[in-house]
């Protein structure tokens, strides 16, 4: 019996473990769930108002990749949210039954013993078992056993039936969950129709652009030019930021790297212990284009590699500085828009394709100040700010270092 009631304790345990961690899984998968149903809100507030200007094909087929990609990803988390409930409620209900065999065991054992004892007189059963002891510590020892056979009897059916009815309070908070699952599947039905409807509007773009491919591929290759024409420029200037600033502090030859003071060392502390916290540059956006190396949508022939990240955002939108710094450079780009770096230490921040400049180098800033606005483009019907960070002369991906919102 106490095997029994070994076992037991350690199925419970292993029990409870094993739904705990699932509830933690749970709750992760839920919070990427209303994650992405805000980006989502977003992308069909910023990208898909049919309010805003007329777009060229060739940014419909990027909003229209980019929501695809993104809806994919809500089926998938809600599929897996769905999953994880069902193994959960699955697995409780098992637990239930065999907690329930192990407690009819107890009470057929404890009936058959009552019945023995009754037949056997018990009461006088234990007398002459006490009264047959060789000894007085005999008899006390006898006389423990009976008495804690008796509690250890009742004690294990007594915790069977309390973790009985925690089981079973807990499978019926997985039942009402089993009532989110349904929910959760009913949207994801709703969410691949809306898929299945975006997929062919890809098709028909796809087609069309097709169509005309040398049209399009001449586009591509000139904004694949002028963006590493931009690329070169800050590339250069950012060269520059360190040569001046090493020169300043006494270090002729530059490394690619700042020579800090002490009061740079701060702020370049304080900046990479941000990483993943920092505000927004815009007050609403979506990352429609991410950093890195990608092939294009349309010609797959063509890979760029983005320093930037591109986020999407509302027409007249105000810039503002992600962190504490001070303008390093404002590049004014040749057939284009131009770009204000603020750097932070041994970091700088990147602010591309704006209308509107509010600052002038050397200026100190704050986190949050309004630095100008993001240029729209009324041709391609799309407000996009270019967003960099940088390590000394090293771009890094922004995506990493912004909060979620």
């Amino acid at each position: 019996m106490k095997r029994l009631y070994i076992l037991f304790f350690l199925g419970c345990l292993c029990c409870s473990m094993s739904v705990s961690a699932q509830s933690d899984k749970q709750k992760k998968l839920e919070a990427q769930r209303q994650q992405i149903l805000r980006e989502m809100k977003q992308i069909n507030a910023l990208l898909f108002n049919k309010k805003k200007e007329q777009k060229s094909e060739m940014t419909l087929i990027e909003d229209l990749n980019y929501k695809v990609s993104v809806r994919k990803n809500l089926i998938r988390i809600t599929n897996e949210q769905a999953n994880l409930l069902t193994r959960e409620i699955n697995t409780n209900q098992r637990e239930i039954t065999s907690l329930r065999t192990q407690l009819q065991e107890l009470k057929d054992d404890y009936a058959a013993m009552i019945v023995k004892s009754y037949k056997s007189k018990s009461e006088q059963s234990k007398v002459m078992f006490l009264l047959s002891s060789e000894n007085f510590k005999q008899a006390y020892k006898r006389l423990q056993y009976i008495k804690q056979y008796a509690d250890y009897q009742k004690e294990q059916g007594e915790a069977i039936k309390t973790k009985t009815k925690e089981l079973q309070e807990l499978n019926l908070k997985l039942s009402e969950q089993k009532k989110d699952k349904d929910k959760l599947i009913k949207e994801n039905r709703v969410a691949k129709r809306a898929l299945e409807k975006e997929l062919k509007q890809h098709e028909v773009l796809m087609a069309s652009i097709k169509s005309d491919m040398s049209k399009y591929t001449a586009q591509i290759q000139k904004k694949k030019q002028e963006r590493d024409r931009i690329d070169k420029e800050i590339d250069r200037l950012i060269r520059e930021a360190i040569a001046a600033s090493n020169k300043k502090a006494g270090k002729k030859n530059s490394t690619g790297k700042f020579v800090l003071t002490p009061e740079d060392k701060i702020v370049g502390n304080s900046f990479a212990a941000n990483k993943g916290n920092l505000g927004w540059p815009v007050s609403r956006g979506v990352i429609k284009g991410k950093f890195g190396k990608r092939r294009s949508l349309t010609d797959a022939s063509v890979t760029n590699n983005y320093k930037s990240i591109q986020i999407a955002t509302e027409s007249n939108a105000d810039v503002k500085a992600v962190f504490n710094g001070e303008v390093s450079q404002i590049l004014i780009v040749k057939n284009g828009n131009p770009a204000v770096l603020i750097r932070h230490g041994n970091y700088l921040s990147v602010y591309m394709n704006l209308a509107k400049i509010n600052v002038k180098k050397g200026d100190k800033i704050t986190k949050g100040q309004i630095i100008g606005k993001v240029f729209t483009n009324k041709a391609k019907g799309e407000t996009l700010l270019g967003f960099r960070i940088y390590k000394n002369d090293k771009a890094l991906n922004p995506e990493y270092w912004l909060a979620k919102h």
